[in-house]
């Protein structure tokens, strides 16, 4: 289509362009063209030309979910069973005050969030899957204030309305924007395709609430009867990986495909994310549910992985510790057991990826710490650390 475009337009404006106007069309079209077949897969380089060790900080034979930094030297993290911990470097010690939790296959404690100030306020965010009835539960996200060995106060500020059993795409990652508004997802549980595409049911969707869970007044669906208004976008699969872009205070998220069609999206308000009408993947027993992967009206992912790596956290790397990787993207997967490292070209565009920590195990959780070092939480094992040498 677009070489049909370009023949035609090149003949009709031959007669009315001068030869530096055709010129510069010309080198238009190519940039336009190139752009037009951006999403080209990338081959995946098997190591890094930059050196850097891989040392363990911590050891820890439970699931990890996530991990946050309360200083330079104290982590606080999920165990997916429901327990939460603190690390100072040389004592683990547990956190009495988690919540009680629907512990269900996928489900169970997840994602830990410090608030914006939190070093003033001390207030801490969980998600977790909660049982909210005989017929199963759902994702919900709680606040707390954090008291060195306990959790004071903790209250449910969001519970998703309708309940299932079953146990699979509990979302739960949870960012703040630059205006202090939390973002969080929630998986289609399940439910591919009665969830993600109806506005009237929670599962499949990214929120957006402010810090107390009230709703922002610019929600794309507030005062809108029967819909959620905390609901910001939607046609989502099971989004676990998110942050803010510091640059241009974007939320971006990665979320799992099915068999190939993983995908990294930048979350924009009413957007539909196009699951499951639009996708790069198969079922698991290679069965075919969708023909299509663009659709009017639906968003397109930045970038997809065909076969599928799991994506099970994101984040971006802003740290001068890593000279020749800074401004990189990094997504660890659960599926090879590996953190992967992506970079952009100045259109935006994914242009490499190479792997960190090679066979390292199910990572679960990425976070850099106060003071720029990049930190790894691998299930059934520990948190490690990757250093420059």
């Amino acid at each position: 289509m677009f070489i049909i475009f370009f023949i035609y337009s090149l003949k009709y404006l031959n007669n009315v362009m001068s030869f530096r106007s055709k010129n510069l069309f010309i080198e238009f079209c190519i940039i336009i063209s190139f752009l037009y077949s951006c999403k080209q897969k990338i081959e995946l380089n098997d190591s890094s030309e930059f050196l850097y060790k891989v040392e363990k900080v911590l050891s820890h034979d439970g699931i990890i979910w996530s991990i946050e930094f309360i200083d330079e030297n104290k982590i606080i993290f999920t165990d997916k069973s429901g327990k939460i911990f603190t690390y100072d470097g040389e004592d683990k010690k547990e956190i009495i005050g988690a919540p009680e939790i629907y512990l269900n296959r996928q489900g169970g404690l997840m994602d830990i969030e410090l608030h914006p100030n939190f070093n003033s306020n001390k207030i801490i965010y969980l998600t977790y899957a909660k049982k909210l009835d005989e017929s199963g539960g759902n994702t919900a996200l709680a606040r707390g204030v954090f008291d060195g060995d306990k959790i004071d106060n903790l209250k449910d500020i969001f519970v998703s309305k309708q309940s299932s059993e079953k146990g699979t795409h509990w979302g739960s990652r949870i960012e703040f924007n630059n205006e202090g508004h939390l973002f969080f997802a929630i998986g289609d549980r399940g439910s591919r395709d009665i969830n993600p595409q109806d506005l009237y049911r929670d599962a499949g969707k990214v929120f957006r609430i402010n810090d107390d869970g009230s709703i922002p007044s610019d929600n794309p669906y507030v005062n809108k009867i029967g819909i959620n208004p905390a609901i910001y976008s939607y046609g989502h699969r099971n989004p676990q990986g998110i942050f803010l872009h510091p640059e241009t205070n974007e939320i971006w998220t990665n979320e799992h495909g099915p068999r190939g069609g993983d995908e990294i999206n930048i979350i924009d308000s009413e957007n539909n994310y196009g699951w499951p009408i639009i996708s790069y993947g198969i079922n698991y027993d290679s069965s075919i549910f969708t023909s299509i992967t663009k659709k009017e009206g639906m968003e397109e992912p930045l970038y997809y992985w065909v076969p599928s790596i799991a994506p099970s956290c994101f984040e971006y790397l802003d740290s001068d510790k890593y000279e020749e990787w800074k401004g990189s993207l990094l997504v660890g997967s659960l599926n090879y057991g590996y953190v992967e490292r992506l970079t952009m070209n100045i259109f935006g565009q994914i242009n490499y990826r190479e792997k960190l920590a090679p066979s390292i195990g199910r990572v679960r959780d990425i976070k850099v710490s106060p003071n720029g070092y990049i930190h790894i939480a691998v299930e059934k094992d520990g948190i490690y650390k990757i250093t420059p040498i």
